[in-house]
């Protein structure tokens, strides 16, 4: 997967990473661990390193089709978009609530919940992934003083979302929404309702609901 990815955009992701991570990470992880044992995977790793950029890509991948339903989502994220961003600026996105582990979450259930997720992301048509990246990674460059990006960024994180999720089997996606059931508290969703405009957070659960009703007739 790297190795179909520019090289500078790997070290891009590589500088990001270790400008937020501790130098002392890797002592601690150490310490945990068989000391010999750490230092053979770290060896294996960068000897990896060394295969994959010996075949990394010099040129970005090209562009594919777009799934069906394209049209009629974008449709309805613009206009639901719109009525749900009220709600977006409501949240306190610089709390540091974010930065904790889901409360009451069992260890066990979060990675295989992640796991639906990622079977999730690779049967989705190859080119709707890259898309909501690139538009995730716009709406990151617009993201204002209270961690809240721009209208239209919003609307086009939404809409690459929706085409995304259209073209995966519904079963699959139901699988993800059930695995992460199993692991979010109902009081999540009550408590960032209790912190902003109700009527906002009304119409935005309005949007979600639309939004699902157009993805679910777009699903394969």
């Amino acid at each position: 997967m790297f190795a179909f990815v520019l090289e500078s955009m790997v070290m891009d992701v590589y500088s990001s990473v270790k400008a937020i991570t501790d130098p002392g990470v890797h002592s601690y992880v150490k310490s945990l661990v068989n000391g010999p044992d750490i230092e053979a995977a770290y060896v294996a790793w960068l000897e990896f390193m060394d295969v994959v950029n010996a075949n990394q890509v010099a040129t970005e991948a090209a562009s594919f089709a777009s799934t069906p339903g394209t049209a009629t989502i974008g449709e309805a994220t613009k206009k639901h978009s719109a009525e749900s961003y009220p709600f977006l600026n409501d949240v306190d996105w610089l709390s540091s609530i974010y930065l904790k582990l889901l409360p009451g979450a069992a260890v066990g259930k979060t990675p295989k919940a992640v796991d639906k997720a990622t079977v999730m992301g690779s049967a989705m048509d190859r080119d709707l992934p890259k898309a909501a990246a690139e538009a995730h990674h716009k709406a990151s460059c617009s993201i204002d003083a209270n961690g809240v990006t721009s209208a239209a960024d919003y609307e086009a994180v939404n809409a690459a979302l929706g085409r995304a999720v259209a073209s995966v089997p519904k079963s699959i996606v139901m699988d993800v929404y059930d695995a992460f059931a199993g692991i979010v508290d109902s009081s999540i969703p009550n408590n960032i309702c209790s912190s902003v405009d109700p009527l906002n957070a009304h119409a935005a659960t309005i949007f979600v609901y639309d939004l699902k009703v157009v993805v679910q007739a777009s699903l394969q």
